[in-house]
């Protein structure tokens, strides 16, 4: 809906202030007419706004967002300033609404979180997009998204002269009383909570016990409140000790310092005893109060404090566009989670890359293993098929059937070769730690190399067994049976499900987004392992050391702290690429899975009741390249979405992408077969 246009007019904005500034006035009235004031400064026409062509030329050194409400501001300042009869009802709506206003709570609150927690500060960001704000409040914290609704208002703010900010000051503060110092009472009472909340906030017993006990011997959130009390009666004295103000500011400055400082080693616990995002959470509170003490400290004792306050408020106005972004929250605590979850991967994913002739022979091995368990799992998927069981119960016991059969790849240390990508990833991303150098990218190059190579091994290994075995069986049970164990409308079907005219290719990605979903809940369940020391809690509880034993109880614990993201991750995977698919279709979307080496016992089983003849219908080699590509979409997708988590979580922006690109390519051709086969033995 377009603007009236008396919205823009300044003599109706000038003659609205009269009856804002009547003692009969709401406060609501009040309060939208300096909404509308600041609106005016944003978006009034420069036609409408009084502007000459000379004042216009003078602001083309500024960006345009930034110059025009300076020069609006400006204007309005000279209509006051010959115009007595606007002047006088406008610096009454200012100074009333100044001093019927709860400023303390806009420099004390405003930008943190009521609730002391991530999900807390969710809901709360929720409310303020999705809920409208009345105008009719008395705390400015609540009023300021409506004052300050755009986020280039920072811009303007801070480009405010010196001589620019007096005119305003004077309109604001009359002369009678330019000496009075009462005005920093909400300054110095934000001061006084926000040292109170950080007090607490270190006292608190989720922070405290994980800060470093070396630089909480001071005790420097306790001396916090004490020091700020004295700030606030130095300040408001008759008689103003400027030194001692600044020597009890730069006291409080160095306390602030080491309450940051602890706040920081609380991370250093995060990184040996895993990660809580609640945690995360009051850290970053806790640091950002400590800034908007220094922030508020500034404007005290700054000689010229209306510059001072100017920022701060432009500073709150940044704060608040990031508030009003729910990604930012995401982005801010995601980073850390990320880096345990893909250290997490990355411990297990060095086992699966292979550096020399040695590691790649047992990584054909391994895979073959894990092709020969998928052989079976591959039967036991046409047993329950079979079964005519209702959609979420055959997804059900799809999902059981492949996590069974992950999972005893797993303890027999064989390897299903679509996994590889999503744990390899982030070992891969540990090369990268600093991009900058030429030498760190040869290290990605070579781990580029290496992970390529130990896929193929992996993939080989996996379809050079499952193909066999399957075939095996299949011929065997024609032998003895009279018929092949899969055979009928069965083995039809998977020559129309496979096929790559179909949406194969689409259900292999989404089968890669699953894997990669694998991980991260492999990665969160270890965090939440070794967050809630379940390994200590197995060694050492007394009543399991009494019903396993003392040795017995050290074993079980060492176990499940090697095990327990190994069985996340396989069991996690197995029931979603049954379950999944079957609750997709309870919600109408017709999504199935496309698991390479499961495709490929299928396709063998379907080949074999077919006979020799299969191999000279087209049908069949078109599912033989819906496996293939099924293979590079398992394996790129699931690598794609695992590599991008592992560089966030270093904080690592890809500037130089194509420097490492150029490096791939480069090693391509001079050394294509590092990506496929393992390197020379040294002589």
């Amino acid at each position: 809906m377009a603007t009236p246009a008396s919205a823009w007019d300044l003599t109706a904005l000038l003659n609205a202030a009269a009856h804002a500034a009547d003692p009969k006035a709401s406060l609501p009235d009040r309060n939208l007419w300096v909404i509308r004031a600041l609106e005016w400064l944003r978006h009034a026409p420069l036609s409408g706004a009084g502007i000459s062509a000379e004042e216009d030329q003078a602001s083309t050194s500024l960006p345009r967002a930034t110059a025009l409400p300076l020069l609006r501001l400006k204007h309005l300042l000279n209509v006051l300033d010959r115009n007595p009869a606007y002047r006088v009802p406008v610096a009454a709506v200012l100074t009333r609404f100044w001093a019927e206003m709860d400023s303390a709570a806009l420099f004390a609150d405003f930008g943190f979180s009521p609730r002391a927690n991530f999900f807390g500060e969710l809901g709360q960001r929720l409310k303020l997009k999705l809920l409208p704000r009345t105008p009719a409040t008395t705390d400015l914290s609540d009023l300021f998204g409506l004052l300050f609704p755009d986020d280039d208002d920072a811009l303007w703010l801070d480009a405010i002269d010196p001589a620019t900010l007096s005119r305003l000051l004077a309109l604001l503060v009359p002369s009678t009383q330019a000496h009075d110092r009462s005005w920093l009472t909400p300054l110095l009472d934000a001061v006084e909570y926000l040292a109170s909340a950080v007090r607490a906030a270190g006292f608190s017993s989720v922070l405290r016990q994980r800060m470093s006990p070396e630089l909480l011997a001071e005790g420097p959130f306790r001396q916090l409140a004490v020091v700020a009390e004295r700030i606030r009666e130095l300040a408001l004295a008759p008689v103003l000790d400027e030194a001692a103000l600044l020597k009890e500011a730069q006291y409080l400055r160095a306390l602030l310092d080491t309450c940051r400082q602890c706040a920081h080693s609380v991370h250093s616990h995060l990184e040996e005893h895993g990660v809580s995002i609640n945690v995360v959470f009051d850290v970053d509170q806790l640091r950002l109060r400590t800034h908007r003490i220094e922030q508020l400290l500034n404007c005290v004792i700054s000689r010229e404090p209306a510059q001072e306050v100017t920022r701060l408020v432009a500073e709150l106005v940044r704060t608040a566009a990031e508030r009003r972004s729910i990604r930012a929250l995401f982005a801010r605590h995601y980073s850390l989670l990320a880096r345990k979850v893909a250290e997490r991967s990355a411990e297990t994913g060095e086992h699966y890359i292979t550096r020399d002739r040695a590691e790649y022979r047992r990584m054909l091995a391994s895979a073959a293993g894990g092709g020969a368990v998928i052989a079976g799992t591959t039967f036991m998927k046409f047993a329950v098929l079979a079964l005519g069981l209702s959609a979420f119960w055959g997804g059900f016991w799809a999902g059981m059937n492949y996590a069974i059969s992950f999972v005893i790849v797993h303890l027999l240390h064989w390897t299903v070769a679509t996994k590889q990508p999503a744990m390899t990833a982030p070992a891969m991303a540990e090369k990268l730690s600093d991009v900058a150098d030429d030498a760190a990218v040869e290290r990605f190059v070579d781990e580029v190399a290496h992970l390529i190579r130990s896929q193929a091994a992996g993939i080989i290994g996996n379809l050079a067994a499952v193909t066999p075995l399957v075939l095996t069986v299949q011929w065997a049970s024609q032998a003895a049976l009279g018929m092949p164990l899969i055979h009928g409308h069965n083995a039809e079907h998977v020559f129309d499900a496979i096929t790559l005219l179909g949406p194969t290719a689409l259900f292999a990605a989404f089968t890669g987004v699953l894997l990669f979903a694998s991980s991260l809940i492999a990665g969160w369940v270890e965090n939440w392992f070794v967050w809630h020391r379940l390994d200590s809690a197995i060694a050492y509880n007394p009543r399991i050391v009494m019903a396993l034993g003392a040795a017995r109880a050290q074993r079980w614990a060492l176990y499940w702290r090697a095990n327990i993201s190994g069985y996340a991750s396989n069991i996690s995977l197995g029931l979603m690429l049954g379950l999944v698919p079957a609750i997709a279709l309870f919600f109408g979307l017709p999504i199935e899975v496309r698991h390479v080496t499961l495709s490929t016992g299928q396709l063998a089983a379907a080949a074999a009741a077919q006979g020799w003849a299969v191999l000279q219908q087209s049908p069949f080699w078109w599912c033989v390249a819906g496996i293939v590509v099924t293979g590079v979409l398992n394996l790129s997708v699931s690598f794609f979405l695992a590599l991008k988590v592992a560089l966030r979580s270093r904080g690592i922006r890809m500037v130089d992408r194509s420097r490492i690109r150029r490096a791939i390519f480069r090693r391509l051709r001079t050394n294509p077969r590092a990506f496929v086969l393992p390197p020379k033995p040294l002589s």
